[in-house]
């Protein structure tokens, strides 16, 4: 008993001491960056509003939610504040700037995090057409993966070409050197990650796991997971080269072996730096790696940060 209640004094001052690392980095080092100031006028358009023929797909840092559909996930005050990363629902995300998604799946067609169930996926994609019947030049990258432990739903890459076949951009390297000018009327890459059915292959109106990567690091310590994305995005070639999406996540994950386990204390403890890991990323030399940037309980001021540096890169400020 003693040797745990020692464990958990050593666990508390170690995200003490990386909480402090990371305000002592911000007072040092501000939060400034290329086109900071940018604000959009209307974030539910702001591709638009940066001017689509412009815009290349390689250029854009684009604004993700992690465990996107988590809103409903649970019991309320039950199981619901260990598993909710987003509080809003996908159609709200999208509105407020949102332009990554990361679906969970199981068999069932139903969302999930982890063991926990919500929703079906039909409230995700009625979520996702009314906001592409709302905005004209907004794209959108869709991640679907098979939650681990779970089976792939039949048929479901059939679903997904049904439900939004319209709107799909095609597997097509060459995406990446567009603009959005000359995707659309188009205005959905979806990735379906599968864990046992086949990949897509080029061509398809679906994208394959390759196309969307990145190195999760699984820890509740937010100093450690700050260095440990720059470290890997460092390793990343640069955006106007490489031919696949690159994610950063601005979040830390509960532990087991802590005390606290609800998402919402422990993921604020790196939430506020999101504008500072931008700014590192200029002041080490990678800024020309960033490119899906999620987060937690995504806020307005993510979403501007993600904006302000996709505008500076598009005016050939950074």
């Amino acid at each position: 008993m003693g040797s745990q209640v020692s464990k958990q004094v050593e666990r508390r001052k170690a995200i003490s001491t990386e909480k402090k690392t990371l305000c002592d980095l911000h007072q040092n080092c501000g939060e400034e960056f290329p086109g900071c100031d940018y604000k959009p006028s209307d974030r539910k358009n702001w591709m638009a509003g940066i001017n689509p023929e412009k815009v290349h797909i390689n250029k854009i840092v684009w604004p993700g939610t992690h465990d996107s559909a988590t809103n409903k996930i649970g019991f309320p005050a039950i199981t619901r504040p260990f598993a909710q990363c987003q509080s809003l629902s996908i159609y709200q995300q999208l509105v407020k700037g949102t332009r990554v998604l990361d679906i969970r799946i199981q068999e069932d067609r139903r969302v999930c995090h982890g063991i926990l169930l919500t929703y079906s996926i039909d409230v995700v994609i009625n979520d996702v057409k009314k906001f592409l019947s709302e905005t004209q030049s907004e794209i959108i990258i869709l991640e679907i993966r098979t939650e681990f432990g779970h089976e792939d739903p039949p048929d479901f890459d059939k679903y997904l070409v049904d439900q939004l076949g319209e709107f799909l951009i095609h597997q097509d390297e060459h995406v990446f050197n567009k603009t959005i000018a000359e995707l659309l009327p188009r205005r959905v890459i979806c990735v379906w990650k599968p864990r046992k059915s086949p990949q897509a292959k080029a061509g398809s109106p679906l994208w394959n796991a390759g196309h969307l990567k990145d190195n999760w690091i699984d820890t509740d310590l937010p100093s450690t997971k700050f260095e440990s994305n720059l470290k890997y995005l460092s390793e990343q070639p640069p955006v106007s080269t490489r031919k696949f999406f690159y994610r950063v996540e601005n979040t830390v994950t509960p532990q087991a072996d802590n005390p606290v386990l609800c998402v919402k204390p422990v993921t604020r403890r790196i939430h506020g730096f999101a504008r500072l890991f931008i700014t590192q990323c200029f002041a080490k030399g990678v800024a020309d790696r960033l490119q899906i940037f999620s987060t937690d309980f995504i806020d307005e001021d993510f979403v501007d940060a993600c904006v302000a540096a996709t505008y500076a890169r598009v005016e050939g400020k950074a």
